[in-house]
C-alpha cells in the first residue's frame, strides 16, 4: 500500500480524506562553499570520468575478526568502486579484471600502464593490521593524465568497521573530484515490508547507504511507518500502531527501547526532527481538523499548535537553519505545498502546478524542496523554496516520499509496482538521469536518509 493510500486510510479513521504525506580518524575533505543563492551544478553524465580501483595491497596477510587482510583489501576496493559508480558521475574499473599491484606501486603508480587502459583517475591503497588488531587503511588518489597524487588519506578502524573506511575513502574522492560534499558514509532508515497485500508486516529497519549492514529494529507485531533518524543517529522517530491507534514514538537504538512522544488521545502522525534534534514536528487530528504542531524532543511540555486553517495540514520538514517549515495543506481545495516560519507565522502557498503536491522535504543545502506530485501517476520532483524551478525527476507509476542524501545531490524514494503492489527503494540524482534500485532483503518503503556519520 502506498504512503498516500495509507494516509487515506488513516484519514478515513479520522473522518477525513487525508493526503500523503566506532570513531574513524581521517582528514576531512574541504567543505563546499555555501552561497546565499546556491546554484544547481549539473554534471555532464555523458562524459563520466574513468576511475580504476585495483585491490588494496595487504603487505603481510593476517587473519582478523572480519577475514583475512588480503580479502579485505579486495572488498574495500569493491565498495569504493561501487560507491563511485553509484554516484552516476564516474565509470569505475575494478577490482575484478584489474591486475594486482605491489606495495611499492601504491606510492609510485605505473602511469603509462593506466593510460593504456584509458584510465583518468586511479585509486590505490593498502590494508595493514596493527599490533592491536585494528586496520590501517591507506587511500591514494592519482590523476593519471598529469601523473601526480591529488589526495592521500589514512583511516584506523576496528576490523568490523572496514566498510566505513571504504565509504570514507569514496567520500573523499567524490568530494575532491566533484567539489560536492560527501554522502556515502551515512545510514538509511526505512520500513521493511513482507507478507501478502492484505496483511502486510511492516518493520522498522536500518542499513548503510549502499544497503549493507542491514538490521531489523522492530518485530512487526505492530505497523511502523515514516521513520526519521535523529541528527546524532542515536534515535529513530516514527509512527506506530502499538495500541491500534497512530502514535509517535522515539526508539533508542542502543537501549532497544521506545517511548511515546505525546499522551494525547487524538491520532498523531508525520513526525520530523528539527535540525538540532531538540524539537519534533508532527500532525494531530482533533475534532475533525488536522493541524501541525511541535513539541520538545523529550516529549515534555505543552505542544505548540502552528496551523489553524480548516482542513488538513500535514507537517513536512524544517529548513536546514530551523527557521522555516515546509508542509502540505488542502486549505485551497486540494493538496498543495506551503511554507511558514518556525513559529507558525507567514503561511503562504508555493506550489501552483497541475495536480496535487505532497510529502515536501527540504534539501540539506537549503536550495530545493523535494515533493511527490500526484497527477495520475505519482512522481518525485523538486522546486525552489519560492516555488519556482519545478522539475520532475522520475516517471514511473507510483514514486513517492522523497528523502535527501546528506549532500543534497541525490534523492531517495520508494516505488510501488503496478499490479503486484510490491515496494522498493530507489535513488535518483538531481539531473533525473541516474536512477538505481537499492538492495533490501524484503520490500521497502518510507526511506529516510540520515546525515554523514560523525
Amino acid at each position: 500500500m502506498s504512503l498516500f493510500a495509507r494516509h487515506q486510510k488513516l484519514a478515513s479513521f479520522l473522518l477525513f480524506i487525508l493526503g500523503t504525506q566506532a570513531a574513524i580518524a581521517q582528514t576531512p575533505p574541504p567543505a563546499a562553499p555555501v552561497s546565499d543563492e546556491p546554484e544547481l551544478v549539473e554534471f555532464d553524465t555523458s562524459k563520466t570520468r574513468s576511475i580504476a580501483v585495483p585491490a588494496l595491497v595487504a603487505p603481510a596477510p593476517v587473519d582478523t575478526a572480519a577475514g583475512n587482510s588480503v580479502a579485505l583489501g579486495r572488498q574495500i576496493a569493491e565498495v569504493i568502486s561501487s560507491d563511485l559508480r553509484a554516484s552516476g558521475v564516474f565509470e569505475t574499473q575494478g577490482p575484478n579484471g584489474l591486475r594486482a599491484i605491489t606495495l611499492p606501486e601504491v606510492t609510485t603508480p605505473q602511469f603509462d600502464y593506466w593510460k593504456s587502459r584509458r584510465v583518468e583517475q586511479l585509486v590505490q591503497g593498502f590494508v595493514r593490521v596493527g599490533g592491536d588488531g585494528n586496520l590501517t587503511v591507506g587511500c591514494y588518489l592519482y590523476d593519471v593524465g598529469f601523473g601526480n597524487e591529488t589526495t592521500r588519506l589514512g583511516f584506523n578502524v576496528p576490523p568490523r568497521e572496514w566498510r566505513r573506511a571504504a565509504h570514507k575513502c569514496a567520500d573523499a574522492i567524490y568530494a575532491r573530484l566533484t567539489g560536492e560534499l560527501p554522502f556515502f558514509d551515512s545510514r538509511i532508515a526505512y520500513i521493511a515490508e513482507s507478507g501478502p497485500k492484505n496483511k502486510r508486516i511492516k518493520r522498522l529497519a536500518i542499513m548503510d547507504s549502499d544497503g549493507a549492514n542491514h538490521r531489523f529494529i522492530t518485530n512487526g507485531q505492530s505497523t511502523a511507518l515514516t521513520p526519521r533518524f535523529s541528527p546524532n543517529y542515536k534515535s529513530i522517530l516514527y509512527l506506530s500502531y502499538v495500541d491500534g491507534n497512530p502514535r509517535i514514538y522515539v526508539y533508542d537504538i542502543d537501549a532497544g527501547r521506545q517511548r511515546l512522544i505525546t499522551q494525547s488521545t487524538s491520532p498523531t502522525f508525520a513526525p520530523r526532527w528539527s535540525p538540532d534534534g531538540q524539537t519534533i514536528l508532527y500532525s494531530m487530528a482533533v475534532s475533525g481538523n488536522t493541524d501541525v504542531y511541535k513539541i520538545a524532543a523529550s516529549g515534555n511540555g505543552t505542544p505548540v499548535k502552528l496551523t489553524s486553517s480548516p482542513g488538513i495540514d500535514v507537517g513536512g520538514s524544517f529548513s536546514p537553519d530551523g527557521r522555516q517549515i515546509v508542509f502540505e495543506s488542502d486549505r485551497s481545495g486540494s493538496q498543495q505545498i506551503y511554507l511558514m516560519n518556525a513559529d507558525g507565522s507567514n503561511q503562504r502557498r508555493i506550489s501552483f502546478g497541475s495536480g496535487r503536491y505532497a510529502t515536501p522535504e527540504w534539501s540539506p543545502r537549503a536550495d530545493l524542496i523535494a515533493f511527490t506530485r500526484i497527477a495520475g501517476d505519482f512522481r518525485v520532483g523538486t522546486m525552489r523554496p519560492d516555488g519556482s524551478g519545478e522539475r520532475l525527476l522520475t516517471d514511473s507509476w507510483q514514486d513517492e516520499a522523497p528523502t535527501w542524501a546528506p549532500n543534497g545531490r541525490v534523492i531517495q524514494f520508494f516505488r510501488t509496482a503496478k499490479g503486484s503492489g510490491k515496494t522498493s527503494i530507489w535513488q535518483v540524482d538531481l539531473t533525473g538521469s541516474n536512477e538505481r534500485q537499492l538492495p533490501t532483503p524484503v520490500d521497502g518503503s518510507d526511506p529516510a536518509w540520515g546525515p554523514v556519520l560523525p
